[in-house]
Parts: C-alpha cells; structure tokens; sequence
C-alpha cells in the first residue's frame, strides 16, 4: 500500500500478524509522515507573526535585515533541494517559508518609518538575481557554494534579532508561536533529513536552525515574563 510516496504495506502487514513494526519498517514510515506534518505546518508558520504585525501596526523590536536575509536563505535553499531532486516531504516547507517570509518583509518594509534607497536597491537585486537561482541555471560548482553560504546567512540573520532583543531587553513585536513551530520543526526535519539520507549540508542547516530559534524562544519567555508582570502590577 503505497501513498504520497509513503508505503504503509510494511507496518500494516506486521501489525495484522500481532507484531510491531521493526525499526527498519517504521523509521521510514514515521519519517515520511513527520516531513508531511512539518510542510502542512509550514503553510501557516509564520501567520502568528504577519497577524500580530497587523493587529498592532508595528514591527518594533524587529530587525528589517534579519527577515531580508531569511529570504534570501530560503531562496538558496529551496533552489538547491529542487536541484538535487529530494522528495518533496524533505524540503517542501521551504516553498511555503519562501512565500511567506517575502509577505512578511513587505508588511515590516509597510510599517517601518523610514525605508531607505539601500533598501529598495537590495529589493531590485533580489528580484534580478532570484529567478535565475530557483530555476538552477548557475554553475554547478558555484551552487555548492552558494548552499555552504546560506548556513552562515540564516545564521547571520538571526543574529541581528538576537542582538536586538538582548540590547532592549525585549522581544517586542516577535511571535511566540512562530518560533516555537519553528523551533519543533527543525528538531523533526533533523529526524527527517538522516533519515531520507538527505546531504550533510542539509542536516547541519536543521541542527543551525534548531540552535538559532531556540536562542530566541527562549529570549522570548525570559523578556516577555518580566513585561507581563509589570503590567499585571500596573493593573
């Protein structure tokens, strides 16, 4: 029994002889379901965020470089699994971050008081250059290089939030939700990524991915809990 590219025939088969699924049997199976799991979250990931951008009309506390280079990142990334051929399970997320993460940098550039001609000559470079990445036509070698880059450009650009929010002593407008679906999927895309035998490059950008937003999920409940009893005092 095959479906969505998952066979099920080997766990089925077990469980109707009265036995469990050996681990060669289920590790793929829950593999498979976990990737799905993580891109059906990925639809809505950052929602949390773009919704409570929106609700307050303000981006404070948000650092308009580190949403830009998340963008650029996915892009490196979802060029380089289409590249490689990964099972969509593996990497699908990716196109749905990809999009967001583009809403969610047109909302803060929207709300900020002052977007300069830097930013928009970035925005135009971006728009010239993204095309021709996603459909993969760059040399072969060049690619490679640019996929060992994006680990330090998704780092990169965590850094600056992370910055922020530990000069300010606040997470300002950051979405607990949003990292904390992060933060869980990268733990399952590490599972997944081993188990599909996916490049060494792509576990290592999991494993970054669960350190950075970490860091800032934690900053978030250590910043937000001081806010949130100074304003019950006030009351």
């Amino acid at each position: 029994m095959d479906y969505l590219g998952i066979d099920f025939s080997c766990a089925i088969g077990s469980l109707r002889h009265g036995k469990f699924p050996e681990k060669d049997c289920l590790l793929p199976l829950i593999s498979k379901l976990l990737g799905y799991c993580i891109v059906a979250a990925s639809t809505t990931v950052k929602l949390p965020q773009i919704l409570k951008i929106l609700k307050h009309r303000s981006v404070r506390g948000l650092s308009v470089v580190a949403f830009e280079l998340e963008v650029v990142g996915y892009t490196i990334s979802l060029a380089y699994c289409l590249h490689k051929g990964l099972p969509f399970s593996a990497y699908g997320e990716l196109a749905f971050l990809f999009i967001q993460a583009i809403i969610l940098v047109a909302i803060i550039y929207y709300f900020s008081q002052d977007v300069g001609t830097m930013t928009w000559i970035r925005t135009l470079l971006f728009c010239a250059v993204a095309p021709t990445v996603l459909a993969g036509r760059i040399d072969p070698v060049l690619f490679e290089a640019l996929y060992a880059s994006q680990h330090a450009i998704f780092f990169l650009a965590k850094v600056p939030q992370i910055w922020e929010n530990f000069k300010n002593k606040s997470t300002g407008e950051l979405s607990f939700l949003t990292f904390l679906i992060n933060f869980g999927g990268a733990m399952a895309r590490v599972f997944t990524s081993i188990q599909e035998k996916a490049p060494i490059s792509v576990i290592l950008g999991s494993v970054r991915s669960v350190l950075t937003n970490g860091t800032i999920l934690s900053q978030i409940i250590i910043y937000q809990r001081p806010r949130a009893q100074k304003e019950k005092k006030e009351d």
